[in-house]
């Protein structure tokens, strides 16, 4: 038997008992305090509507057939584990009472029901509701003030990440559209190396900082039309640990990442590469990741000094210099992921231009 209908705004409140009698005073109660219940006489059916609807609080007895009251708070705890309950029993026996409180029931009324304790009762459960309900608000708002304080937080960090990746543009007319697709191409191959969003995120924005030491070579030899001498190259190289000093030392996660790329990313696997002609997984992963990034677009893009390669022509370069200049597996990823590195190159193509 079911009587009564919940209102949206008021607190969902559920009466069960086998004795229409007990219901009918409890009901009553309820309603003078500005309730409006839900009843059972049937633990069974209570059961099987709380599984399906929301529920603040139950006043169950607790001898009922079928299920008893403190196994029917149990079963809806399952699916309302913050559900406030009032137990009522024939007898004040305190094991009895104890089983109830340490199973979690909040209250308990002995029979035969005063109204006016039952009321007190009542009133003290709903209180306390209510504060659980108000703190659980003022939780959800704190979350998405300080989740809403964090993106703006975040934002501004990757503006100016974003303004000093810029730097070197101002040294390198080339270096704006190069360290864009980078940062995208090192993003793609994060992912499918299997990297989580994080560690991804992180990369997407350390990559264009691997340049950032260029800002420390001379324009005339970083803006040179023609080959380098060995001298001008070793002085081209030393943009490297530039870099790394710019960035190092900072407990920015995303600064850090740049630190270890600006150093590493012209290391080879081979231990052939510069400036600390590291060997195969000795080069951190981030760098190993960027190298292959920086090459491919430095090969597809126009330099005072070359054409561009095709994609074609660049693609065989990575392939055929696995294991060589490359970290092989890597390399391997970036051949495999093909049509995503078309789409990037698509995407970004001509802003040389």
């Amino acid at each position: 038997m079911i009587k009564g209908q919940l209102m949206r705004d008021e607190l969902r409140l559920m009466i069960v008992d086998d004795e229409p009698v007990n219901v009918m005073l409890l009901e009553e109660i309820a309603k003078e305090m500005g309730h409006n219940p839900i009843s059972f006489l049937n633990p069974s059916e209570a059961l099987k509507w709380a599984n399906e609807n929301f529920v603040d609080l139950i006043i169950v007895d607790f001898n009922m057939p079928v299920m008893n009251g403190l196994d029917l708070v149990k079963a809806i705890k399952v699916a309302h584990p913050e559900i406030m309950s009032i137990m009522i029993t024939a007898n004040g026996a305190n094991t009895l009472k104890l089983d109830v409180l340490g199973a979690g029931v909040n209250d308990f009324l002995t029979k035969p029901i005063s109204m006016a304790e039952f009321q007190l009762r009542l009133t003290n459960i709903i209180h306390v509701k209510n504060s659980m309900k108000s703190q659980k608000e003022f939780a959800r708002q704190l979350t998405i003030e300080v989740e809403k304080a964090t993106q703006e937080l975040k934002k501004s960090q990757f503006e100016a990440l974003e303004v000093l990746s810029k730097t070197a543009e101002y040294k390198d007319p080339e270096t704006g559209s190069h360290i864009t697709r980078v940062s995208h191409y090192s993003k793609m191959l994060a992912e499918a190396y299997g990297l989580d969003e994080k560690e991804q995120e992180i990369l997407f924005y350390a990559a264009p900082l691997h340049d950032i030491g260029k800002v420390g070579i001379e324009d005339s030899v970083l803006l040179k039309p023609g080959k380098l001498t060995d001298e001008e190259f070793d002085r081209m190289k030393l943009h490297s640990t530039i870099g790394a000093n710019i960035l190092k030392n900072s407990t920015n996660p995303y600064l850090t990442a740049g630190a270890i790329v600006a150093e590493f990313h012209h290391e080879k696997y081979n231990g052939k590469g510069y400036p600390n002609g590291l060997i195969a997984e000795e080069i951190p992963l981030y760098a190993r990741i960027v190298a292959i990034a920086d090459v491919f677009d430095a090969l597809t893009s126009v330099r005072p000094y070359k054409k561009a390669w095709s994609f074609e022509e660049a693609m065989e370069l990575i392939e055929r210099e696995k294991g060589e200049h490359f970290d092989p597996h890597l390399a391997d990823l970036f051949v495999a992921s093909i049509d995503r590195v078309r789409e990037i190159y698509q995407q970004f193509e001509g802003m040389d231009d």
